[in-house]
């Protein structure tokens, strides 16, 4: 009896490493194997386990009357609104610059700078705080919107060819600062539940929908285009502000907080490196000379290891300073690993918009009737955009995709390629020349571009673990505006076979009553 009680207080006994450094223990690690140990000895001569119930300290919190969810829906308002701005009052654009392709430019300009922003913004995810890029692409998206809207369309500063040049460099600056914004607000978003991915992207299509709806009502209500113009980059500086300032509200709240938090606090860990904490064990097998050299401790010890049973190392190393800037090696591994899980989903987003781009909004504006005029590109638009809306609403309705079968889907889209070159083709009398057509295929095309733009980008954040989420939305994002340069350069081709089909009977001066006869 009294060598088992001996045996029993070795046991308890405070021990030495190997390096010499003494143990002691603090963790309650170690229950599930004293169950073990009390099951197959039959707990006669060991103490009970304690079970703790704690509550949880940090419970995750609730995004009460889904406010979260629509400040997310707003920013894809704000970084695709202003680009939408500049687009969608193709009337003005029309009469501005009569005999040009001002739309195809715009369209081809923004992507190409866009292209190199999104890159630029993947490159600088680990470099730049979400936050800081996002307010920097604010600043680059409402300054242009301002600039134009005051010297170009109020003050009228600048000549025909200036005028030109200025709004092509304005477009370019808005893409700079808006890709820049999508692309971090899709990481930003990655890092929450799915549900608000899916927000971010249906506020790209409200986006388009109230543009369209605010070039409508200005173009009804003020007769005088430059008035009406006017208004309308307002309404659009006014909306882009509040954008951002509900964006810097948000972002302090505690649900964001919460999950931004959870996930940096998980690429802050580095695997390759050992946690410089101090590491708890149980202490079940110790070393005879470590016996012996813990039998000179203090009795306060010994009874506070009888007590816990449990060690903690006390030699823990001092945590070595880190640079702040990862490697480059390290950078295009995490890239490479994202790469191999969610290709599938960046090819069907890429192949989606390439097909929306090669058609919207290029050849879209350039569809013409005699009868309605410069009324049809600005319906069909705007037809596209309430159907995009509702494709995106569509798309949280939940079903698992694979990644194959979206691809196969999304490419199924290119059947509206030759359709809407058909509403243009032959010029002056189309094979589909009743206005009719061309609203219905855009309607189509909206709803399609809608879902399978959204869902891939949806699914893509769930495939990889959530310390990479925010990496593969911004790598989900340099597919998706892949594929919108791709679609602008095709775009140029559909632009040649257009590019007379409305001068046999449409006159700016006869077709456009809110345009005054002196432009």
């Amino acid at each position: 009896m009294q060598s088992a009680t001996r045996d029993r207080y070795k046991e308890l006994s405070p021990a030495l490493t190997p390096e010499g450094n003494v143990v002691m223990s603090f963790s309650f690690d170690s229950y599930q194997l004293e169950e073990e140990e009390l099951q197959t000895t039959g707990g006669s001569q060991t103490q009970g386990v304690l079970t703790l119930m704690e509550p949880d300290p940090n419970p995750e919190p609730l995004d009460r009357y889904h406010g979260i969810y629509f400040a997310m829906l707003l920013a894809g308002v704000g970084f695709l609104l202003p680009y939408n701005s500049f687009i969608t009052d193709v009337d003005y654009l029309h009469h501005k610059f009569p005999g040009t392709s001002i739309v195809f430019d715009m369209s081809l300009t923004y992507i190409i700078v866009a292209l190199a922003a999104v890159v630029l913004n993947n490159a600088m995810v680990e470099l730049l705080t979400t936050h800081t890029r996002i307010t920097a692409g604010y600043i680059f998206a409402v300054s242009p919107l301002i600039f134009i809207g005051i010297c170009d369309v109020w003050l009228e500063l600048f000549t025909f060819k200036q005028s030109y040049a200025i709004n092509l460099f304005s477009v370019g600056v808005v893409a700079f600062g808006c890709t820049v914004q999508q692309s971090s607000f899709y990481g930003y978003a990655g890092m929450l539940p799915k549900r608000y991915t899916q927000g971010v992207m249906t506020g790209e299509s409200t986006a388009g929908v109230i543009i369209s709806l605010s070039r409508i009502f200005t173009k009804l209500l003020l007769p005088d285009e430059k008035e009406s113009t006017i208004i309308f980059f307002l309404i659009s500086i006014s909306l882009e502000l509040i954008c951002f300032v509900l964006h810097v509200l948000v972002r302090r709240t505690r649900f964001v907080q919460y999950y931004t938090n959870k996930s940096l606090a998980k690429n802050l860990k580095n695997p390759m490196e050992p946690s410089f904490r101090y590491q708890v064990h149980q202490n079940t097998y110790v070393e005879e000379e470590s016996r012996g050299t813990a039998a000179e401790n203090s009795i306060e010890l010994q009874s506070d290891v009888a007590a816990r049973r449990t060690y903690v190392r006390f030699d823990v190393p001092v945590p070595k300073v880190k640079s702040t800037w990862p490697r480059f090696k390290d950078m295009m591994f995490h890239r490479y690993q994202v790469l191999q899980v969610i290709w599938a989903y960046m090819l069907s987003i890429s192949v989606t918009y390439f097909i929306t781009l090669c058609l919207f909004p290029g050849l879209e504006s350039e569809i013409r009737n005699c009868t309605m005029g410069e009324w049809l590109p600005i319906l069909i638009m705007a037809v596209f955009n309430l159907s995009d809306f509702v494709g995106k609403i569509l798309a949280a309705v939940p079903y698992n995709w694979s990644g194959i079968n979206l691809l196969i889907c999304s490419s199924t889209r290119a059947i509206f390629i030759p359709l809407f070159i058909m509403c243009v083709y032959p010029s002056g009398k189309p094979t589909f020349s009743h206005p009719a057509w061309p609203c219905i295929f855009s309607l189509l095309m909206g709803i399609t571009n809608g879902y399978f733009g959204s869902v891939p980008m949806i699914l893509a954040s769930g495939q990889v673990v959530p310390e990479q989420r925010e990496l593969a939305g911004n790598t989900m994002t340099v597919s998706y505006m892949t594929g919108l340069m791709l679609g602008s350069a095709v775009a140029y081709f559909a632009y040649s076979l257009s590019s007379t089909a409305h001068s046999i009977c449409f006159n700016p001066e006869t077709y456009n009553s809110s345009v005054p006869p002196e432009i």
